[in-house]
């Protein structure tokens, strides 16, 4: 039997055990005092984790506690989960549509794609890679604006000294996206020199595909392939800035277990099972802790082929590769939002003023929506120091007072947290980890 023909057969019989076990959600508002508990039951499947946080995190819920269990055939998950303010989830409109998008009605769409541009009928999606360096995001914006480029929507994220980009841009004059080949083509060369512009060692990517994507999983995706995770020499660095992340084997169970005690943030849950995920790594148990202002997350994790973390060189690998999703959506520096009426060169405009004036952005989000523009960018010094305070007040009353407002500096990622015990130390009567030469018994 050709692969091929294995693999639309083993397509086939995952379609029908979904029909015959339809995945079943339960919404409860009176379980828990000051969280909605959502289950979620369904046939396990790789990546089933990632879709169903990715949908929760989509709807700006945040969770504060996660059991998993998927052990065997089945997905077992429960989340606590609130909304923006703080309280329990009540509004229909996002209830039935958690239900309907985790439920039996739902075919959860997760795809991986390559780095380039894609159409729509809407607009272009533009990803960029490469280095980071000062002004490089009033450098790309302002090559889109002279090739009559609007960008509408846009997340930039950078780590250890490389830039990642997902841009939704639309031709000036139409509105729409942009089909032109020859023009797309002299998009992607121009944008490719400015990124390489202050490139060493790796250069720019850039293809045209029509596969669709989830943006934040696309930009993880895109700094893990540019191996963002291998650390650059930095005398500066604190290291009690990382996450407290760790790997051990749990040799009686085959298990790897990885945990992580860092700073709560929004979307961290999501970071870390999209880099998991993406590692070819299935969480067969885990435990999630947010409900103060430090997270505790446990896994219980093998390899896609069944087999924990066989080396000390893999386990160091994956603790890398989680500091660095957790620290690519890190928000340092001072937050600055601008919100006005849209126009073509808007983007370039105000980053131009920020580059001027010796910003660096750091990390940025632009949206548009109803003829608005809502941006929100995250600023340091072009040396890495803080923004001074008359900087900031020159460069509003540049902009507008009204437009661009300051709401203060966010802080990098702490240090460790306490240890807590697992909620899963009582499933077994005992425990052996072997940490790759250093043997610790738990009981």
């Amino acid at each position: 039997m050709s692969y091929s023909q294995s693999h639309y057969m083993d397509d086939e019989y995952e379609k029908l055990f979904r029909r015959m076990n339809p995945p079943r959600v339960v919404i409860d508002n009176e379980a828990c005092k000051n969280a909605t508990v959502i289950r979620v039951d369904s046939a396990n499947k790789h990546g089933i984790l990632l879709e169903v946080v990715q949908i929760l995190t989509d709807l700006n819920l945040i969770i504060l506690k996660a059991y998993i269990s998927s052990d065997g055939g089945w997905f077992m998950d429960v989340f606590n989960v609130t909304g923006q303010d703080g309280n329990k989830v009540t509004d229909e409109v996002i209830l039935d549509y958690i239900r309907k998008s985790l439920g039996p009605e739902s075919c959860f769409p997760t795809t991986m794609r390559s780095v380039g541009v894609k159409q729509t009928m809407d607009h272009t999606a533009i990803e960029l890679m490469g280095s980071d360096r000062p002004g490089l995001l009033s450098e790309v914006s302002a090559v889109l604006t002279n090739l009559k480029c609007n960008i509408v929507n846009a997340e930039v994220w950078t780590h250890n000294m490389r830039a990642a980009s997902v841009m939704h841009v639309t031709d000036e004059e139409t509105g729409s996206a942009i089909t032109d080949s020859q023009r797309l083509s002299l998009i992607k060369e121009l944008l490719c020199n400015v990124l390489g512009g202050g490139n060493r060692k790796r250069g720019a990517k850039t293809v045209v595909t029509d596969d669709s994507t989830h943006t934040d999983r696309r930009l993880h995706q895109m700094m893990f392939d540019d191996r963002d995770y291998e650390r650059v020499d930095d005398d500066d660095f604190d290291e009690k800035q990382r996450p407290n992340v760790d790997v051990v084997n749990w040799s009686d169970k085959d298990y790897s277990v990885v945990t992580i005690e860092c700073k709560d943030r929004p979307k961290l849950l999501f970071d870390t099972v999209c880099t998991l995920t993406d590692m070819q790594y299935v969480v067969f148990h885990a435990n999630i802790d947010a409900e103060g202002p430090q997270a505790y997350q446990e896994y219980y994790i093998k390899h896609i082929d069944g087999s924990p973390v066989k080396s000390d060189a893999e386990r160091q690998r994956v603790i890398h590769c989680l500091e660095a999703a957790i620290e690519r959506r890190v928000s340092e520096g001072l937050k600055l939002e601008l919100c006005t009426t849209d126009r073509v060169g808007l983007l370039s405009n105000v980053t131009r003023i920020f580059r001027e004036n010796s910003l660096t952005v750091t990390r940025a989000e632009v949206t548009t929506k109803g003829g608005k523009a809502v941006n929100t960018f995250y600023v340091r010094g072009a040396s890495g120091c803080n923004v001074d305070s008359k900087t900031i007040e020159s460069i509003r009353q540049t902009i507008g007072n009204t437009i661009l407002k300051v709401k203060g500096s966010s802080e990098s990622v702490p240090q460790d947290s306490p240890t807590r015990s697992s909620i899963f130390s009582g499933l077994f009567k005992s425990r052996s980890f072997v940490n790759f030469g250093l043997v610790k018994s738990y009981s």
